[in-house]
């Protein structure tokens, strides 16, 4: 008999502030180990460009400290996969000293996998157990095009991997950032498959969860959990039983001088991106959709001059902080806008706008105070909404532009790819002709607004 013991982290997302209890664990775990051989997986989404280190490093913090526990292995998520440019996922990895599994990755330019990724590994036990990982990640069909990758579907991609491995191994695992859904649909289609270690929709299996033999674990999300599988095999290579478990790291324990390196972590990225000037603005910038200079003005003029749009919606939830006045950098521009979300040019018919305009009108109370989470957003609550160039009467007539409305005319709108995700503006994914302006973040969108408008004396 032999015993695997496996480690598995997933969905960090860049939060520091429980980097140093994984550390810890993952290390203690290493050397207190009984087990005849130790296997460390992530499955992605390790970086978030929320954190002001990532976004000044372009994601390669984050590798550096992967760097320390030598992963067997880890997968792409979305975060790194559409949070970065071609350019800058292609040497994500450059530096990293695990390898980088994602089988569904291909380049649209050479037809070819991501160079940075492999589409397998076959690990070889100390007692000739060979076990086969594949990693696989959420194909976002609409939006890898947009930075030149061709993604592509699971079933598409994995089934050729496995007759691949058909007779080269004995166990399986699936590093899989394609959410609960697709993992159990694959854990009943798939016997192959031993164990999936999932991650993307931030599910927790603190036991985990056995669906048709295949052991699906999860460990939740932002390090709040650590993930844990023991795997006996017998002398023929065969699993005789597998289990799971999941470990709270608020349960571990704290060293004294574990603040001082998150905020260590944090102050860093923030004097990296401070030393980007971006503009010098003659007057503050307020969050308060009250006030004379409003940010979110200068906000809607910068995403209609960036989608070649007639008329512009963003929401007053997007902006943390004021832009004060004086030069403002990178840092400014982050600690306003930290979100993972792309400014959007929206065709629509004009009687098309008017049902968007009244499912905005509609949903506007609730959106006001409403806690959003996710797509791409990183603040608090959604916000008011509002428009540039759109006038609604009291009889629900909309105006473009000072104009009445023409049914059959096509308009041109400026609009956030978030709109396009969360399901309060159905209007805009049934009908809307969409393309999302990739690779920039919407705060990037601004600052070149700012810079042209705003420059800094030479």
């Amino acid at each position: 008999m032999e015993k695997i013991q496996i480690v598995h982290t997933n969905d960090l997302h860049s939060h520091y502030e429980n980097f140093p209890h994984i550390k810890r664990y993952i290390n203690d775990s290493k050397k207190e180990s009984k087990a005849d051989d130790f296997l460390l997986f992530d499955i992605g989404d390790s970086m978030d460009r929320a954190h002001p280190l990532t976004e000044a490093t372009n994601g390669h913090s984050n590798i550096e400290w992967m760097n320390q526990f030598n992963y067997e292995a880890v997968t792409i998520g979305n975060n790194e996969g559409l949070g970065n440019s071609h350019e800058e996922l292609s040497h994500l990895y450059d530096d990293a000293n695990f390898p980088v599994l994602v089988g569904n990755l291909f380049d649209e330019r050479t037809h070819k996998l991501a160079k940075f990724s492999k589409p397998y590994k076959i690990i070889e036990t100390t007692k000739g157990t060979r076990i086969g990982v594949i990693g696989l990640t959420a194909p976002y069909i609409l939006t890898y095009p947009l930075i030149d990758w061709d993604i592509r579907m699971i079933r598409d991609t994995l089934n050729p991997i496995l007759d691949e491995l058909a007779g080269k191994t004995d166990v399986i695992i699936l590093l899989s950032h394609l959410g609960i859904s697709m993992d159990r649909s694959l854990a009943k289609e798939y016997d192959q498959l031993d164990l999936i270690l999932g991650s993307h929709t931030h599910h927790l299996f603190e036991k985990g969860e056995l669906d048709e033999g295949t052991l699906l674990c999860a460990a939740g999300k932002y390090g709040q959990n650590i993930g844990n599988a023991d795997l006996v095999i017998d002398d023929n290579h065969q699993i005789v039983s597998k289990k799971a478990w999941t470990v709270k790291t608020s349960e571990l324990s704290v060293k004294k001088d574990d603040d001082k390196w998150i905020k260590d972590q944090f102050d860093q990225g923030e004097q990296l991106l401070d030393l980007k000037k971006v503009a010098k603005l003659p007057k503050n910038l307020s969050t308060d959709v009250n006030s004379k200079n409003r940010i979110i003005d200068i906000a809607l003029d910068a995403l209609q001059e960036n989608t070649g749009a007639e008329v512009a919606v963003l929401s007053t939830g997007l902006f943390l902080e004021d832009l004060p006045k004086g030069i403002i950098s990178e840092k400014n521009l982050h600690d306003c806008m930290p979100h993972a979300i792309h400014a959007m040019k929206t065709v629509l018919s004009g009687r098309d706008v008017w049902r968007l305009v009244m499912e905005m009108e509609k949903n506007r109370p609730i959106l006001r105070n409403h806690h959003q989470r996710g797509m791409g957003f990183r603040g608090i609550i959604f916000g008011e909404l509002v428009y540039k160039g759109i006038t609604v009467d009291e009889k629900r007539n909309v105006y473009i532009n000072g104009k009445a409305l023409e049914e059959s005319k096509m308009y041109t709108l400026g609009l956030l790819d978030h709109y396009l995700f969360i399901p309060y503006f159905p209007t805009i994914e049934i009908v809307g002709d969409n393309e999302i302006m990739y690779p920039n973040f919407i705060r990037t969108v601004i600052g070149n607004y700012l810079k042209v408008k705003y420059p800094i004396e030479v």
